[in-house]
């Protein structure tokens, strides 16, 4: 009789030990992580660190510290597959030899301010230029080329990249001291949710995104000029022929500008109005709609690709986003061998040249304030 006690005691240990064994590998699946190495070093010696971080459904995010930039995203398709959607490089050397903001944090102002110039309580402050008479994208020198520090994260709702910089008075003629954080989190949601904030000592103005070229048929696999559009927005920002905003705000009935519905990307090039010697496509911002509060979370855009059944949907607290279509790819070098429309950004941000518009919502920080913004990118697939 105890030797059949203890042989069932045996069987009994041994399906507990058992389960316990599938629990645990199960419970190992579900557990989001981060890697850390090196990526190379910049020419001044400065080391580049390369994060690769995975989600408790298998997606996988890449960035470096060379200008808080997305390498590349992996999502899965329908059958899922996972394929990069992020346009990016495998190596820094390419990152370092100058490239059209793939993938990049974009500061301290993201998009056009008007022939670099600006005035602030009374002070007039000239910026760098870089494009062409106006400044773009925080100048030759822009966040998206510093070297930013890092700390990574795991917690419930996944894998996180908190990166800071700290912006010196000056820089690139900006006023203030300025204190970026910029959070990247890989969430079990299948999101890429990116929170920015940041403090000033002097007044100024700040206005970041993320720069991503997104191609839902994977990075390198054709144009995204058939992916189905949605944007939240019954206005977009009128241009003169620099990009520069004239100020108003052009309903988007009847235009090519009208994505209320899902449209083709590449289905109304023809209809947009031509822009003298620059190329045809989008490069326009467009006026979230907003029924909540004016910084809440808002929906604001929708892409699906019909043949992978992958569905980007973006969400954020901004006013604005901007829509390019990788109209200057080329595939020469600066366009890192992609060609014209390989792929499309979505940069939630405030107005572009908002500093000298006095129409738009303001973009200044004050000392007593902090900038906070946030964008989330969900994916999903049918």
């Amino acid at each position: 009789m105890m030797r059949i006690f203890f042989i069932l005691v045996l069987i009994f240990a041994i399906i507990i030990g058992v389960n316990g064994l599938i629990i645990l590998k199960n419970n190992q699946k579900n557990i989001a992580t981060i890697t850390k190495s090196s990526f190379g070093h910049t020419s001044a010696g400065e080391e580049i660190y390369l994060y690769n971080c995975t989600n408790s459904n298998g997606l996988k995010l890449k960035m470096i510290t060379l200008g808080a930039i997305v390498v590349s995203l992996e999502v899965p398709d329908r059958d899922g597959n996972l394929s990069n959607i992020n346009l990016g490089f495998n190596s820094l050397e390419k990152y370092l030899n100058g490239h059209p903001y793939f993938g990049a944090t974009v500061g301290r102002f993201c998009n056009r301010i008007a022939k670099g110039n600006f005035t602030l309580n009374d002070s007039i402050y000239s910026l760098k230029t870089n494009d062409g008479k106006n400044h773009l994208h925080g100048g030759e020198q822009g966040y998206d080329k510093v070297v930013w520090k890092a700390r990574d994260y795991i917690n419930k709702d996944g894998a996180n990249i908190e990166f800071s910089y700290n912006s010196y008075d000056g820089e690139e003629g900006y006023p203030g001291n300025v204190d970026i954080k910029a959070i990247y989190s890989l969430t079990n949601n299948d999101e890429l949710k990116i929170e920015f904030t940041a403090t000033t000592d002097k007044a100024t103005p700040i206005n970041l995104t993320n720069h991503n070229y997104w191609n839902l048929n994977g990075a390198g696999n054709g144009d995204i000029l058939e992916h189905e559009l949605i944007i939240n927005a019954n206005h977009y920002l009128e241009v003169y022929d620099d990009l520069i905003p004239t100020g108003e705000l052009n309903d988007v009935e009847e235009s090519a500008f009208d994505f209320r519905t899902a449209h083709r990307i590449g289905s109304r090039f023809n209809e947009i109005p031509k822009i003298k010697n620059l190329p045809l496509g989008y490069d326009h911002c467009f006026v979230i709609k907003r029924d909540g509060l004016f910084d809440s979370l808002t929906f604001a855009a929708m892409v699906k690709h019909a043949e992978t059944g992958r569905i980007m949907k973006v969400y954020t607290t901004n006013p604005g986003i901007q829509l390019y279509t990788g109209n200057f790819l080329d595939g020469g070098i600066d366009s890192g061998g992609f060609q014209q429309y390989s792929g499309f950004c979505l940069e939630t941000q405030h107005f572009p040249d908002a500093p000298n518009q006095p129409r738009f919502k303001s973009t200044i920080l004050y000392p007593d304030q902090e900038y906070n913004a946030m964008t989330i990118y969900r994916f999903l697939n049918e």
